[in-house]
């Protein structure tokens, strides 16, 4: 069996070498090593710690490392970048165990055998020079972005959207664990029987301060082993995904169109708020992901969700003028998500430029399901206006039979049609939600 720091740095090495997203392989290899729960938290920790830090990771190891970072081999990389983490911001275990588990490691899986040695020697060069200081670039942008580990670029956007004020406030948050929310499927089970199941099963949670029905919970290893999860219980969302469906205000009987609908947390939430009464088509462009739709809904119990493999850009003749509220949970940057999935931060800018092209076509299209007086909601799980404000202002100047139209949300109130949710600020995923009624 392999340890937490072996399973942290092959997780990182795959990702490197073959774009591996972190969660989905890291998930994969805890199965196959059957880590117990404390294991596979502190390999989660150092895993999600080394992505959260990398550039400020590589900016010390250059400072130690008389070979470019980027001639390393991989595995020797990822191993220093896990053990320079560890240095640096875990204390539960010993420096020079630390440096001894590294040195062990790069033997087992490293091809040049001088790479131990030259391991051994920068960690302990680090220890003994005690280089903690914080690091300076060659302008405020550059230390930003060393400092909190976001590309230069990012820092950029991010400064441009948030006006240049409290950049480093949503850095930082970037880089903090959020507890995993969870909502309750208050169908089946009422929220403290959800409580009294997990705290039997031993998983420490609360409820939310403010989004009722709502939980946060933490150290819950795999949360499909738990029999309140497999009775349909709960399932998991961050509530600014859930408040897209507080703003739509779907009621019972409603006909709703989820446009995007994969994982299915929105046209979950719908169902139940509209007490599994109604109809919910839940849309999506792959076979394997109406699948996880269909399970999800068998799962806990929401017979009112029809799972469909359906493109939300390509026009369906008998959709038209059909549904009460169409959710458009458009494909976006996911940059609001990066306290959850770190990698995203290091996405390719060039990749994402045509997002807002396909943002436009699928409002373009949706907007026709619309009955006259329904709902038509945009949401991405992004910070950039140019997929946000920039997207739903050009729809409006080409569609004059929508308007923006004010929403009410669990302890924000009410919001005059457009908001952004802020890591730092909301406590919550990077969210944009905008609402648009269709002229009577």
């Amino acid at each position: 069996m392999s340890s937490a720091r072996e399973v942290a740095m092959l997780t990182l090495a795959a990702c490197e070498r073959q774009g591996a997203w972190s969660d989905s392989y890291l998930k994969r290899i805890l199965r196959e090593q059957d880590l117990d729960r404390r294991d596979a938290a502190l390999a989660t920790r150092l895993c999600f710690g080394v992505l959260q830090n990398k550039i400020l990771l590589d900016w010390r190891l250059a400072n130690f490392c008389k070979i470019p970072l980027e001639r390393l081999e991989t595995r020797v990389l990822c191993n220093l970048r896990v053990a320079t983490y560890q240095l640096l911001f875990l204390d539960k275990i010993p420096p020079s165990a630390a440096v001894d588990q590294a040195v062990a490691l790069t033997r087992k899986h490293c091809k040049n055998p001088r790479a131990a040695g030259m391991v051994n020697g920068i960690l302990r060069t680090m220890l003994r020079q005690n280089a903690t200081h914080l690091p300076q670039g060659k302008d405020e942008l550059d230390t930003l972005s060393i400092r909190y580990s976001h590309p230069r670029w990012l820092v950029e956007a991010l400064t441009h959207a948030l006006g240049g004020e409290h950049v480093a406030a949503l850095l930082e948050a970037n880089n903090q664990q959020p507890p995993t929310s969870v909502q309750v499927n208050t169908i089946r089970f009422t929220t403290q029987q959800v409580m009294d199941a997990l705290q039997a099963d031993g998983i420490t949670g609360e409820p939310h301060p403010w989004l009722p029905d709502c939980l946060y919970l933490w150290g819950m290893g795999n949360l499909e082993r738990l029999e309140v999860f497999q009775h349909g219980g709960f399932y998991v969302q961050d509530c600014a995904a859930r408040m897209t469906v507080s703003a739509a205000g779907v009621t019972a009987g409603s006909r709703v169109l989820d446009a995007c609908a994969s994982p299915g947390g929105k046209s979950f939430a719908a169902a139940i708020a509209m007490g599994n009464n109604g109809e919910i088509v839940s849309c999506d462009i792959h076979p394997h992901k109406i699948k996880l739709l269909e399970a999800g809904r068998n799962r806990l119990g929401l017979s009112v969700i029809t799972p469909r493999l359906q493109n939300g850009t390509q026009y369906k003749q008998e959709w038209k003028d059909y549904f009460d509220t169409v959710l458009v949970d458009a494909p976006c940057s996911g940059l609001g998500i990066i306290r959850k999935k770190p990698d995203i931060r290091y996405k390719d800018p060039e990749a994402l430029k045509n997002l807002p092209v396909i943002q436009h076509s699928l409002l373009d299209n949706c907007a026709r399901y619309v009955k006259p007086g329904g709902i038509m909601l945009y949401s991405t799980c992004t910070l950039l206006p140019k997929e946000n404000d920039e997207v739903i202002d050009a729809f409006l100047a080409s569609h004059p039979q929508f308007v923006l139209e004010a929403f009410e949300l669990p302890h924000f109130g009410t919001q005059p049609g457009k908001l952004t949710l802020w890591p730092h600020i909301h406590h919550t995923d990077g969210f944009f939600i905008a609402k648009l009624r269709r002229k009577g």
